[in-house]
This record gives C-alpha cells, sequence and structure tokens, in this order.
C-alpha cells in the first residue's frame, strides 16, 4: 500500500520568517473596516455579499510590497482584513431588522456594537476549537482557500492583479458621483414606465357556475391593468455582483425579479386596478404599483425565503450532521495531544479560550437582559445563542471546506434560530417589543458567529497551506473583529438617515424576512394567507426541481431594476467565458481570466459602495456637495448616460480580463 504523501506548507514550519507587525496588523484593520463598510452598503442594496478573501490578498500585496512584507505578513493582513465583510454580512442581515419591526425608531450604537463583538468574538473562539479537524481533513477541497493561496504564491513574482483592483474602485467611485441623488447626478441611475392595457371583459353565466348569478342573468365584469416595466440600474456594483456570482446565479436571482414584478404584479394589478385608479390618478401608476408591490408581494416573497432557506439545509444535511458532530468531538479532543512543538499547529491555548466563551456568555445575560426586561428570558436567550452559535460555527466551517464562503447559507442558518427563540419567547409568555427584541438579539449573535466562523476557517486554510502560524492568524482576526464591530454600525446609520432602510434604495431582504417573522410569531403581526402563498410557491419550485428556491425568492423582494443589472453583470461573465475558451491553452489561462475579472468586478462593488456611504455621511452632516462646490445640476440626469455606463463597464469587465490572457501567453511564449 502505498503511503500517504505528507503536506509541505509554502513557508515551512522550521521558518523564522516575520509575520506578526504592526504594519500587517494595521492594514489588515483599515482593510477590515473598508471592506466590511461596503458589503453593509451591498447587503442592504442588493441583499448579498461577496467575498473579500481575494480583494483583500491583493491589497495586502500591493500595500506591504513597498515595505518589503513577507508573504506570511500579507496572509496576517488578508486574514486580519477580510473578516470585516464576514462580520458585516451578520449585522446586516438581522441588525436593520430592529428598525423593521418598529422595536427601535433608531438603530442604538451601543447594543448594536456590543451585539457584533460578542457574535464576532465567539465565531472566532469557536473556530480556534475547530481548526485543526477541519483544516487537515483532506476530505474538504476548500475551492476558494485554494485558489487564493494560489493568487498570493503567484503575487510573489510581482504580478499581484492590485491595478485592476484600484482602478476599477476609482472608476466606480467616478461613476457613483455623477449617479448618486447625494452627488452631482448627470446620469439616470434607471427608467421606470408603466404600460396600460385596454379593459378586459369576463363574463358569468349560467354556462359557468349558475350558482352565482341571479335568475340565471349574465354577470359581466371589467379589468383593466397593466405592468411596470424597469431599465436595469447602471450600477457598477451591481453589475460586479453580476459578474462575481455568474451567469447562472444572476439569471436564477432575475428569474424571480420578473416573476414578481412582471407576473404577479401585473395579476395584482389586473384584479385591483378599479380600486387603485384614483390613487393612480393622483401620484402615478409607477409609484402606485411599487407602492402595491411592498404591501403584496413582498410578503409572498418572505413566505418563499423561508422555505427556500429551510430547503437549503435540508439539501445540505448530511454535511450539517457531520459538521455538527464533529464540533462535538472536537469538544472533547482539542487539548488532549499536548502542546504541539511545529509553528504551523500551535492555536490559542485552549484552556484560556473556553474561559473567554464562558465570560462572554456571562455577559450576554446581562445584555439580554437589557432587550427582554426578565432575567429568566436573558437566561433563556444566552443559552439557545450559545448552542446554535457553537452548532452553526461548526456547520459553517464545514460548509465553506466543501462550497467556500461565497456560497455559505448564512441566512438560512440565522432564520433557523430565530424561529426557535421566538417559539421558545411564545411559550415563556414573552411578547410584544421585548420578545421581539429579545428573539432579533439572539438571531443578530448567531449570524455574526455563522458568519465570522465561515470566514475564518478559509482563510486559516489559507494560511496552512502557505504556512502561517494559527494563533497569530487567530489573534489578527479577533483584531479584526474588533475594530470592524466598533465602526459597520456607523455606515449602517448614516445609510438609512440619507436613504430609509427598507425603502427601494434599501431593501434590505434579509433583515425584513428577520423582523416579518420575529414580529409575526411574537407580536402576533403577519401577513400569513400572503406568506402561506409564498411558501406553498417555493414548494412547487422545490417539486419540480427549481435551482436554488431562497436565490429566487430573494429576486422577487429585490427591486427589479436591481436583479435585472445583476443578470446584465452575468451576461457579461457568460462573454468573457465564452471568449477564453477560444483562446486559452490550458486549465491556467481559463483561471487567469476568472482571477482578474473577479478583482475588477470586486473593484466595481468598493468603489461605489464606498462613495454611496461617503455621500451619504456629507448629507447627515448636512453638507450638499452642489452647494459645497457650487456646481451640479438640478434635475434627475440623463437617461442616455445610463447606457453609457453599461457600454464603459462591458468593455471594461470584458477588455481587460482578455488583455491579461493575451499578455500571459506572450509571456509563456
Amino acid at each position: 500500500m502505498q503511503e500517504k504523501e505528507k503536506f509541505t506548507p509554502y513557508v515551512p514550519s522550521t521558518s523564522s520568517m516575520r509575520e506578526f507587525s504592526f504594519k500587517a496588523l494595521f492594514v489588515g484593520v483599515i482593510m477590515a473596516i473598508i471592506l466590511g463598510a461596503a458589503n453593509v452598503y451591498l447587503g442592504l442594496k442588493a441583499g448579498m455579499t461577496v467575498a473579500a478573501t481575494f480583494p483583500a490578498a491583493v491589497i495586502a500585496m500591493a500595500l506591504l510590497r513597498p515595505f518589503k512584507g513577507t508573504i506570511l505578513e500579507e496572509n496576517l493582513a488578508r486574514t486580519t482584513g477580510a473578516v470585516g465583510e464576514a462580520l458585516a454580512a451578520g449585522a446586516l442581515f438581522t441588525i436593520p431588522a430592529f428598525v423593521l419591526a418598529g422595536v427601535w425608531t433608531e438603530f442604538d450604537y451601543l447594543k448594536s456594537t456590543m451585539l457584533m463583538l460578542v457574535g464576532g468574538v465567539l465565531g472566532v473562539l469557536f473556530i480556534v476549537i475547530l481548526r485543526k479537524t477541519l483544516v487537515e481533513d483532506e476530505t474538504l477541497p476548500y475551492p476558494e482557500s485554494k485558489a487564493c493561496a494560489e493568487i498570493t504564491k503567484a503575487g510573489q513574482g510581482g504580478q499581484s492583479g492590485a491595478k485592476y483592483v484600484f482602478g476599477s474602485l476609482g472608476l466606480a467611485a467616478f461613476l457613483e458621483l455623477l449617479k448618486n441623488p447625494n452627488g452631482l447626478r448627470l446620469i439616470k441611475d434607471s427608467v421606470s414606465g408603466f404600460l396600460s392595457f385596454h379593459e378586459s371583459i369576463i363574463r358569468l353565466n349560467d354556462n359557468t357556475n349558475a350558482q352565482l348569478l341571479a335568475n340565471g342573468k349574465e354577470a359581466v365584469f371589467g379589468f383593466k391593468g397593466g405592468m411596470v416595466l424597469q431599465s436595469p440600474s447602471a450600477s457598477p456594483a451591481f453589475l460586479g455582483v453580476g459578474y462575481i456570482i455568474g451567469p447562472r446565479l444572476s439569471a436564477i436571482t432575475f428569474s424571480g425579479g420578473v416573476f414578481g414584478w412582471l407576473f404577479l404584479m401585473s395579476l395584482a394589478l389586473f384584479m385591483l386596478g378599479d380600486k387603485l385608479s384614483p390613487f393612480a390618478a393622483q401620484y402615478g401608476w409607477v409609484l402606485v404599483a411599487k407602492t402595491a408591490y411592498a404591501a403584496v408581494i413582498k410578503p409572498i416573497a418572505v413566505g418563499g425565503m423561508i422555505v427556500g432557506a429551510f430547503y437549503t439545509l435540508y439539501s445540505m444535511r448530511q454535511n450539517l450532521i457531520t459538521g455538527v458532530a464533529r464540533g462535538i468531538k472536537d469538544i472533547g479532543s482539542a487539548g488532549k495531544a499536548g502542546a504541539e512543538k511545529k509553528r504551523t499547529d500551535k492555536d490559542l491555548p485552549l484552556g484560556a479560550t473556553l474561559m473567554a466563551v464562558g465570560v462572554l456568555l456571562f455577559l450576554m445575560v446581562i445584555l439580554y437582559r437589557t432587550f427582554s426586561h426578565n432575567w429568566g428570558t436573558a437566561l433563556l436567550a444566552t443559552v439557545v445563542m450559545g448552542i446554535a452559535g457553537f452548532v452553526f460555527a461548526a456547520v459553517a466551517g464545514y460548509l465553506v471546506g466543501i462550497i467556500g464562503s461565497s456560497s455559505n447559507p448564512i441566512s438560512g442558518l440565522t432564520l433557523s434560530t430565530l424561529l426557535i427563540a421566538a417559539l421558545l419567547m411564545v411559550m415563556v409568555g414573552m411578547k410584544g417589543d421585548p420578545g421581539v427584541a429579545a428573539v432579533l438579539a439572539v438571531a443578530s449573535v448567531v449570524c455574526c458567529v455563522a458568519g465570522v466562523a465561515g470566514d475564518m476557517m478559509q482563510d486559516l486554510k489559507v494560511g496552512h497551506i502557505l504556512g502561517g502560524t494559527p494563533w497569530r492568524m487567530q489573534v489578527g482576526e479577533m483584531v479584526g473583529v474588533v475594530a470592524a464591530a466598533f465602526v459597520l454600525v456607523i455606515p449602517i446609520m448614516l445609510l438609512h438617515e440619507a436613504n430609509t432602510i427598507g425603502s427601494d434604495a434599501l431593501p434590505a431582504p434579509q433583515a425584513g424576512l428577520m423582523a416579518m417573522m420575529a414580529k409575526g410569531i411574537v407580536g402576533g403581526e403577519m401577513a400569513w394567507p400572503l406568506v402561506i402563498a409564498g411558501m406553498l410557491f417555493a414548494v412547487a419550485l422545490i417539486l419540480i426541481k427549481s435551482p436554488s428556491p431562497m436565490l429566487i425568492s430573494v429576486g422577487m423582494y429585490l427591486p427589479l431594476n436591481t436583479s435585472f443589472a445583476i443578470f446584465v453583470g452575468g451576461i457579461i461573465k457568460w462573454i468573457v467565458e465564452k471568449a477564453a475558451e477560444k483562446r486559452a491553452r490550458d486549465a491556467g489561462d481559463k483561471t487567469a481570466v476568472e482571477n482578474a475579472g473577479l478583482l475588477i468586478a470586486s473593484g466595481l462593488v468598493a468603489g461605489e459602495a464606498l462613495t454611496g456611504i461617503l455621500l451619504a455621511a456629507l448629507v447627515v452632516g448636512n453638507i450638499h456637495l452642489k452647494e459645497l462646490i457650487g456646481f451640479g445640476p438640478d434635475f434627475d440626469g440623463f437617461w442616455w448616460l445610463g447606457l453609457v455606463v453599461f457600454a464603459v463597464l462591458a468593455y471594461v469587465l470584458i477588455k481587460f480580463p482578455l488583455a491579461f490572457l493575451k499578455k500571459l501567453q506572450q509571456d509563456k511564449g
């Protein structure tokens, strides 16, 4: 029997290469804050985030190389920086729900920060226990971790790809400045219109159903409806998201928009047209239709998201069971092997880790008391949070090893926790706003735990391949979590004050789902007929084996111009893939094109997001850019400039990845 080949990291365990330095930690903290803030913006607008591991790796290389940073310093900076996106995902799926549910009239900075801080730190501590088993499991492919490690190793040859990130970031920032209502708006983001239909006649007679008619007379009903038509949003961020997730997933998202806006909404307008006509005469059909969509179709989308989330978990049931079993096993086995001698095997001390977990759980009882105003329910909430947090940390870490952090079903895990907590609160008699607040507080911590745990497991695998020191990376993650937790509430607050979370500008679909479920179960307020209709719709999708009912439902919840723009980004990615297939000589060429496109798309997302947050901050500070510079148009912008934006972005996303391939092939000869 052939002996299994022993794994050797890129930097040997015997190496004393510089790793944990102030410059690496400083760069990582700055990236954690910036990339986290960018994903807050993206998540509130598009209902999804993008993994920060790849852009963080490239930015770390670009910033540390002039200061002679080593590959292990770059790895530490990337590890510290990428955690900001993970914490942002956990926060934006739940923290805005407090406002959307009416529990808070405005964001509570201190409580929001504490929820994120505890969730993020617990995510790090739980993965300290789980790391060795998961990272050394050769049956887990870790696709994104291996790809990131290859990018980092390739960067040692001088080609980091930083110019793609920073170039597209600058382009997106410039376009957002000319597109944002709070900037110098010359570009009209999208165009909406209403297509009105002629009146349709439906006749009921004795051949249809005589019981419905009086004296056998005919009943005639006139219906007049229409549909809302919207162009895709001229958004660099949405096109970037569509490019990153690819043509298939972007098409699935857009299918939800088509079903919700062009099918269900048209049906609703057909049935309600006469009742809505007086309002349409005053406000216009587009505004009336969008208002009706929020009231009628969004609850259906929520029902679809509920079933979709649980179906996602069910489809992963074997992996979930394995992940939970490993987590429980690691509690008993961690620390039994004694102190490891190799640098690449050393984690933070188990005893100190368990003690820190205990202290945090004790403090959470006190924090949850401020939400529920009852010590008993605060203790119950802490127990639910602690158990669910560890279980889902193990699940998230395991799933990242299989599918990568980009596909980690955080919202499904959080929804499971929320439902358990909500039912328990009802059972112990907790109702009203205190009960809703307690449920959301439990879900917030668990969501942050799952997000950070998944991201950290991915980063630790990259470090394992490169030869990083686990305990140093864990400290870096801890520092990144703490820094991001104290900052990330600020962009949420700024964006809410400038644009209002829950509006078309910031729909926040996951937070809306959490708010509706918590308030519906604990508060007794739920449009159950519509929610149940959405649940049955998702069941029908599952029966016909439709891909991702959850993503289809998210597409229904989003504005049509958002899902449409994401779809356009996916089409651009499809064009690049087809062109690369014709020009590539081997698999390495295709990977090079994919990585270059990924970096450009990541820059587009970050550029628009950071500019949007900066402009929102100016609005909150009562600083108007037009007045400040003495120039600016006083209208909604030119619609045709939106077409120019699409042309420019398509050119950039197609041209530069293929140009990179051509140069790479020339260098190879």
